[in-house]
Formats: structure tokens, C-alpha cells, sequence
């Protein structure tokens, strides 16, 4: 028998888990070819492009897939180094900004923390690295309807920022502890500074 165990807590909140599966991130050496084929597989249409970064969608979600561009990020890497290109990341929903929020509690409480977090415009995100380095964002998505999230995306804010603002998660928590409504989180009025790339 393994010595996995069922982590549900036992306290009186119980382990909010994420509400769906939303999309996969790339990374790749081959940025136009990959984006390329995926339009064509998946029937998908772009909805941003840039040199670094880019996202593509088949249906009513603002983004199912994205690449990024190793090219440009590791302009001096191994071309074919298959540790490296490959599955960014997958990502997860939740329902509201205080279910990823009191998730980020829970997950904390058991000594699991965020490397990266973000303020997407789009999304606010939670990074984490499970035990071989592999990446999930934990998100909710800021805007209500899918046709709002795509008005952001092609807009300038985007443009100027696509990776996102960085945020302190523990004070956004205790803030919404105290009453603040979740509308005053989710729309990103500061697009600068663009958050430094981290990993696991």
C-alpha cells in the first residue's frame, strides 16, 4: 500500500477545489509552426500575438492554448533540448476570486505556496510547482463574459502587458476577509511593471 492519503482537511471549510480544466501553455523554438498547427488541428483563431506570447481559441473561452517563445526567451538555448520545449503549464478555474484566494489559504496552511503571482488582466493567477517541477495555475477569470475578456485582449492594456502584474496574495486575502467587495480586484487598471519570468 502507498502512503498516499486522502488530503481533505478536516477543519469545518472544506478543500475548495477548482471549478473546471481551462487551457495548456507551450513552450517552443518552432513559436509560428506551433501556432500554426494548432489553428489548423483545433480550428482555432488567434487572439493575441506577439513575439513572445501567444493565445488561440476553438470556442467561447478567451484562450485554450498558448505559446511562448523560447527563441526569444532562451535566444542562446539548445534547440532541441525536450526538458525545455514542451507543456508549459495547465491551468484550472475557480469560481470566484475568494475561492482561489481561500484555496491559496488552504494550500498554504499545508506548506504549499505560489511561485508566481499575477494579475493577468484577463485572469488573476496562482503558479504552482508540484514535486517534479511540473506547473499549474490555479485562476478566475476577471471578466464576466467571454465577449468582455476578448474586448481586453485585443485592447491596450494587454498590448502593453500580455504576462501580467505581480500581486501580494495574503494581503488581497485579508482584504476580502474585511468585506472589500471582489469587484475591486478584478479589473487591472496598472499594467506596469510587466512581472519577471520565475520558475518552481
Amino acid at each position: 500500500m502507498s502512503s498516499l492519503t486522502n488530503t481533505a482537511t478536516s477543519s469545518a471549510m472544506p478543500r475548495i477545489k477548482p471549478a473546471r480544466f481551462v487551457h495548456v501553455v507551450y513552450r517552443s523554438h518552432r513559436f509560428d509552426e506551433m501556432i500554426a498547427w494548432y489553428q489548423k488541428v483545433l480550428g482555432a483563431r488567434v487572439q493575441h500575438y506577439d513575439p513572445v506570447i501567444a493565445f488561440v481559441t476553438y470556442d467561447e473561452e478567451h484562450h485554450r492554448v498558448a505559446f511562448l517563445n523560447l527563441s526569444i526567451l532562451e535566444p542562446d538555448g539548445p534547440k532541441e533540448r525536450y526538458d525545455r520545449v514542451g507543456v508549459d503549464h495547465v491551468a484550472y478555474t475557480f469560481d470566484s476570486l475568494r475561492d482561489l484566494m481561500e484555496n491559496y489559504a488552504q494550500l498554504k496552511d499545508m506548506g504549499i505556496l505560489p511561485y508566481w503571482r499575477l494579475h493577468h488582466g484577463v485572469t488573476i493567477s496562482l503558479y504552482y510547482g508540484d514535486p517534479d517541477g511540473n506547473r499549474l495555475e490555479f485562476q478566475v477569470d476577471v471578466y464576466k463574459t467571454n465577449e468582455d475578456a476578448n474586448a481586453f485582449m485585443t485592447g491596450p492594456g494587454f498590448a502593453v502587458n500580455p504576462i501580467g502584474v505581480e500581486f501580494d496574495p495574503d494581503a488581497w486575502l485579508a482584504r476580502l476577509r474585511d468585506g472589500e467587495p471582489e469587484a475591486n480586484f478584478m479589473v487591472r487598471t496598472e499594467h506596469l511593471p510587466i512581472a519577471p519570468l520565475r520558475n518552481p
